[in-house]
């Protein structure tokens, strides 16, 4: 079941730029490409600290700015020699609202 949650509209995020959601799970990053598709994954990489929101993108990928790591921004995984990934999530913009699906980090128990 989806959650979803409006974090703001797509013009707070500049083209090829990003902001960081955060949450009592850790940090998400919101991407908004040069194709104007908006991507969500965690800022920082696993067992690492880097924070991916302040990497470059380039097409619908991103390079980590400390370990010059690649990630698809769309699948969260890393391309070429690198290895691992981020974890997604799923977002979707209604008009010109970003909206973050939050099951995946918030608990339904009583």
């Amino acid at each position: 079941m989806s959650n979803f949650v409006e974090i703001g509209t797509v013009d707070d995020i500049p083209l090829r730029g990003a902001r960081v959601v955060k949450t009592l799970n850790g940090d998400i990053a919101i991407f908004r490409s040069a194709s104007n598709a908006v991507y969500a994954v965690d800022e920082y990489l696993p067992g690492k600290a880097g924070p991916l929101s302040n990497g470059i993108q380039h097409g619908e990928l991103v390079t980590d700015p400390m370990y010059n790591w690649v990630f698809d921004l769309a699948t969260g995984q890393a391309q070429g020699a690198d290895e691992g990934a981020v974890k997604t999530y799923k977002i979707k913009v209604v008009d010109g609202r970003v909206l973050l699906d939050v099951s995946s980090f918030i608990s339904t128990a009583a």
